[in-house]
């Protein structure tokens, strides 16, 4: 494996999230980078899709005159395929190209054809943002082409030929695999789901996926759930793939089973905690988190709230079912009925079709007031309140806010970024004021909201269709005071069961005394540090060996193909 690494000369990887932070893939590329620059120092070249505009740039993108100088000045790209070259603001500081790729969609019918004849994806079905994704995906192949025949013939050692991989992330990206697999033979390339599109669009219509997973066709699944272009083209680039990867073991049986192909390398994520504040400063920023969330819940609903009060939280994308907010919101329920020891403050921290800061809310922080205001569940307008269906669930569970209760749920529906109006704090300010978090996944392919939770020392509550709960049970015992978190075993016919389960949990979280909870909070960190990408790059070590591998074989027999046949030695004729 060593001696694999050594050979590599160029490693593209390509995302949408490239220098655009819109979900946990962005984690997934951003943390990892760091890592990779200290293996291939510049030889990691980033590519994403150049969506900003001078009035609206990319915050994570620092642009060079100077670095690709020589490739820029001669690269010949198509009309409407322009790069802008830099470096991706983050640990690491990789070189990232920004591609605008306006000029593929006049050639998207011809390029959408070639792809059928080469590679059978059907188009013909597509809406949405497919051809937004595909025409990214084309010209970022175009792009890699242009480098990988600069860098060819910059290489001086020896008659080696250069020694590339070209790494795609999600579906999105899968028509510039295809593109560089006809186009460049000699790159080995590498494609990573992170979620199946057809495993999420059957939990997303409300279907069981586990139980029924060995029944289920994806062809056919995609036909009845309008979903044929997309899971055509997933389903391509990962049978074309040199080496297709796949987050977690619960990801792995869904792509055998719907994509047709069992992914040769299971690939965690990794995670690097440099942001986590350490010893007094920790101290210092939980502190300061309680006390900017009891203020808020003290002016939402009129109650005073005591240091001691236990904050409970669940986060991430807004999936009501996928994400358990569902199972969450019932736990809840169930843990006021046990009457816990103290009150708790359960946040719902997921982003929504939200509006303006409750302009009410704002004005009591302002004067400091604790005065119950009217609906006193949700921090912010929701654009759709009478179909949100969070807010429809504390509703109907009857939540009153009002003191009475050990539970109290706030509903906090948008993006934590430091300037949402009410907390003015960002996720990451707030996490390490939480004294447990809850993430009953239905839907999870790996899941680093409960990864982040114990970077910080938080325990948290995760479920085995999570790849991270699954790395857990396969790592640890399933214990807060073993590993910092608990994983409870979820199917589809067994809500209610975990439900009881969840609500235990926290009530024993509750229950625990200092230095238990001192314990925990060590033994989470303790994880954290197992999952991070020093432990966990050794995977993609070895994706990167087998398409190389895949990439060197093909060469080889196109090679001998390609040889002409020696002339055949005969006899002179005699004369006669």
């Amino acid at each position: 494996m060593d001696n694999c690494n050594k050979e590599i000369d160029l490693l593209f990887e390509t995302s949408w999230e490239v220098c655009n932070k819109i979900g946990g893939i962005y984690t997934v590329l951003s943390t990892k980078a760091a890592t990779l620059q200290s293996m291939y120092k510049d030889k990691v070249i980033f590519i994403g899709p150049d969506v900003w505009t001078e009035d609206n740039p990319s915050p994570y993108f620092t642009e060079s005159k100077t670095l690709l100088r020589k490739w820029a000045g001669q690269a010949l790209l198509p009309q409407g395929v322009d790069v802008r070259i830099g470096r991706w603001d983050i640990p690491g500081k990789p070189i990232a190209i920004l591609v605008k790729f306006n000029g593929m969609y006049a050639v998207k019918d011809e390029f959408y054809g070639r792809m059928w004849q080469l590679y059978g994806v059907d188009s013909l079905h597509a809406y949405g943002d497919y051809d937004e994704g595909c025409a990214f995906a084309h010209a970022a192949g175009i792009v890699i082409e242009s480098l990988t025949h600069f860098f060819s013939k910059q290489k001086t050692s020896g008659n080696k030929p250069l020694s590339a991989i070209a790494h795609f992330d999600e579906w999105t990206t899968g028509m510039g695999l295809l593109y560089v697999k006809a186009a460049l033979p000699q790159v080995a390339t590498v494609f990573t789901t992170h979620a199946t599109s057809i495993g999420r669009s059957i939990c997303g219509n409300g279907k069981p996926l586990y139980d029924y997973l060995q029944g289920y066709d994806g062809d056919q699944m995609a036909r009845e759930l309008n979903m044929e272009s997309k899971h055509s083209l997933e389903k391509a680039a990962a049978l074309q793939a040199d080496c297709f990867t796949t987050v977690s073991e619960v990801t792995a049986r869904e792509c055998e089973q719907l994509l047709g192909r069992r992914p040769d390398v299971v690939t965690p994520n990794g995670f690097e905690k440099g942001f986590v504040p350490k010893g007094g400063r920790l101290n210092t920023a939980r502190k300061a988190a309680r006390g900017r969330m009891l203020e808020v819940a003290s002016a939402l609903t009129g109650v005073s709230y005591s240091d001691d009060t236990f904050i409970v939280a669940t986060s991430g994308r807004c999936e009501y079912r996928n994400k358990g907010i569902d199972l969450y919101l019932d736990a809840m329920d169930l843990l006021g009925n046990l009457d816990p020891e103290r009150k708790v403050l359960a946040f719902v921290m997921v982003p929504a079709w939200s509006g303006q800061p409750r302009p009410d809310l704002v004005n009591q922080l302002g004067l400091g007031n604790k005065q119950r205001l009217g609906d006193p569940y949700c921090t912010h307008t929701l654009h759709n309140y009478d179909s949100d269906p969070i807010i429809q669930r504390i509703h109907g569970l009857g939540f009153a806010n009002d003191g009475n209760s050990r539970i109290t749920v706030i509903y906090v529906p948008c993006y934590l970024n430091g300037t949402d109006g009410v907390f003015d704090m960002s996720y990451y300010q707030l996490l390490p004021g939480f004294d447990a978090t809850v993430f009953p996944s239905y839907y999870e392919p790996w899941g680093y909201t409960p990864l982040e939770s114990v970077a910080f020392g938080v325990p948290t509550v995760t479920t085995s269709l999570s790849g991270f709960g699954q790395w857990v049970l396969d790592s640890f015992e399933n214990s807060f005071e073993a590993c910092g978190v608990r994983v409870e075993s979820r199917g589809d016919s067994n809500y209610s069961q975990v439900c009881h389960e969840i609500a235990g949990d926290i009530r024993s979280l509750i229950s625990d005394s200092a230095d238990e909870r001192t314990r925990i909070m060590k033994a989470a960190m303790n994880t954290a540090e197992a999952a991070s990408w020093a432990n966990f790059i050794k995977d993609y070590e070895k994706a990167y060996c087998i398409a190389l591998e895949a990439a060197a074989r093909r060469v080889g027999v196109q090679k001998a193909t390609d040889t002409p046949a020696p002339k055949k030695r005969g006899r002179k004729p005699k004369k006669s």
